[in-house]
């Protein structure tokens, strides 16, 4: 089989299981969002998965993502959903849609300036660090109602849910516990005075694990090796 052949086939095994999780859990499949994470895979695979109907692609980088967007054609929608260094702002406006990892103030003040003169905001989730890990990024879930007062007041961004990347758990099941928990976050939040027009979308769940983060309420799923197989070094 080609390798287009494998990423279609991929693609639509991915959402029929998306399907079967909705149905599972009582839920429209509207609701939920394919995100294919396309991070390190070659613009030959997104084309495949272009043409087999993905129209959500996921990139960690600034720099990968401008050297993809521009070879795919324009419906496509591109989200960043890697960490963003302030000075790489400016691109990430022009280049995404979709900002899933505001973790930071200093970040978001930069972006909403950038962002300050789009006739949209940008819709961007809260990161959250569930797992209190070093190594990622996020905001503290303890200081969350503090911190989003402040970033409601920044016009240039529309802040749509929140997003986290739990520890990782190989058993899906175990992984349950935090999609919960940032599904309670969430609830809480819809319960703030102030905050009542908050979306309150859910960026959770990977390839190993989307089927569970559906079933908790998971609005857009990032999945990736499940579509376009094992990460490749990213060549344009």
């Amino acid at each position: 089989m080609s390798q287009a052949g494998a990423i279609a086939l991929r693609l639509e095994e991915t959402l029929h299981r998306i399907d079967q999780a909705c149905r599972h859990s009582g839920r429209g499949r509207e609701d939920v969002t394919l995100v294919g994470v396309s991070k390190g895979q070659p613009i030959a695979k997104l084309t495949a998965a272009y043409d087999a109907g993905l129209r959500v692609f996921g990139e960690n980088r600034v720099q990968e993502a401008e050297g993809k967007v521009p070879q795919l054609p324009g419906d496509a929608q591109w989200h960043l959903i890697g960490p963003l260094q302030s000075n790489k702002a400016k691109k990430a406006v022009r280049l995404f849609q979709v900002v899933h990892t505001l973790d930071r103030m200093k970040i978001a003040q930069r972006l909403d300036r950038e962002a300050s003169g789009k006739t949209s905001p940008l819709p961007c989730f809260l990161e959250i660090n569930l797992g209190l890990e070093e190594r990622k990024h996020g905001f503290d879930e303890a200081r969350l109602a503090e911190s989003f007062e402040g970033l409601a007041a920044l016009k240039g961004l529309d802040l749509v849910g929140l997003m986290a990347i739990p520890p990782y758990e190989e058993d899906p099941e175990k992984a349950r516990r935090w999609f919960r928990k940032l599904r309670s976050l969430r609830d809480t939040m819809l319960k703030t005075p102030g905050i009542e027009n908050f979306p309150g979308w859910l960026s959770m769940g990977m390839s190993h694990d989307f089927e569970t983060a559906i079933e908790e309420g998971a609005t857009h799923v990032r999945v990736g090796t499940a579509i376009f197989g094992k990460r490749e070094t990213y060549a344009p």
